[in-house]
């Protein structure tokens, strides 16, 4: 069989993400080429590197695809401009700072006939789809949510975090939404919930979240970034099967307190072979309902404000 030519990607924004798992992804990749990146802050030693992404698409002409990394406040005008140039993109999570702005992107990749891919690297954890494939045979009855951890340890310096827009604690707060949506056999839809933020913050460090579904099924999180000493990233659903526990973000998973044998944790890698997946059959994959379930919270849940916080 003849191989496949790689698809030349760029990647814009070359912060924590790019460099942690995005880059390293794309290397270790038969279906992608790095060919060039653009930033304001770090380039790719080795790649040509550029200061803005219109610079990078005019002065290389053979990007077929566009990974973007960069803070979602800035994400809508870089994506477009990437699809006005005929270009595919992916779109780390969050997609983007609102709802509408990248339904506005889903629209034009469509007619660009651009794959456009909003990525939910959580989805791709190795106990996610053993736990879809469990729950579609024992419906949950009740969900519990638990994702705690240090923001000075996990997003040190990184100031955009805060910034309206940046979505504060729902930053990794949405990968276990991301996680809920998937393995969920009904959808949820949120009743009430507390934002805490800091005094001098302009986004939550921790929010308490209630859902339910139509048939009274609840659902409970509680994401915090004020954790030091037990990090947590736990979901954990009661079926009449018994217990059923996601743990370290997905990567881990107990039935009834007997740990399941899982494949290997390779969460990007198996976000850009879809990726790939999407470019060669001509689709997009743009799912909203993560960040939805935020654009609720922030809308509908009770804000308060909290003692001044510093890293």
């Amino acid at each position: 069989m003849k191989k496949k030519r790689p698809i030349k990607i760029a990647i814009v924004g070359v912060g924590k993400i790019a460099c942690d798992q995005h880059l390293p992804a794309i290397w270790a990749s038969d279906e992608f080429e790095l060919v060039a990146s653009a930033s304001l802050g770090d380039t790719v030693a080795g790649w040509p590197g550029f200061r803005s992404i219109d610079d990078m698409l005019a002065a290389v002409p053979k990007i077929e695809a566009v990974a973007l990394c960069v803070p979602p406040q800035y994400r809508y005008m870089a994506a477009r401009a990437a699809l006005l140039a005929g270009k595919h993109v992916l779109m780390e999570k969050p997609p983007g700072a609102t709802l509408s702005e990248v339904e506005d992107l889903q629209a034009l990749a469509a007619r660009q006939g651009c794959t456009l891919f909003a990525s939910w690297h959580s989805r791709h954890a190795p106990a996610v789809q053993p736990a879809k494939a469990f729950l579609a045979e024992w419906p949950p009855l009740g969900v519990q949510i638990i994702w705690r951890e240090d923001v000075r340890v996990w997003h040190p310096g990184q100031e955009w975090i805060w910034q309206a827009g940046g979505l504060g604690v729902f930053d990794p707060g949405i990968n276990a939404l991301s996680i809920l949506t998937e393995i969920l056999p009904s959808r949820v839809f949120l009743q009430r919930a507390t934002l805490g933020f800091p005094a001098n913050r302009a986004a939550p460090i921790m929010a308490e979240l209630f859902f339910q579904d139509a048939d009274g099924m609840q659902v409970h999180a509680d994401f915090d970034w004020r954790e030091t000493t037990q990090q947590r990233w736990d979901i954990v659903v009661q079926t009449a099967a018994g217990e059923l526990r996601l743990g370290d973000g997905g990567a881990s998973l107990w039935r009834q307190g007997v740990a399941q044998v899982l494949g290997e944790d390779k969460e990007y890698p198996s976000l850009y072979r879809h990726f790939a997946a999407l470019i060669r059959d001509g689709r997009s994959d743009v799912d909203l309902s993560p960040l939805r379930h935020v654009a609720d919270a922030f809308m509908l849940g009770l804000h308060t404000q909290l003692g001044l916080f510093d890293h």
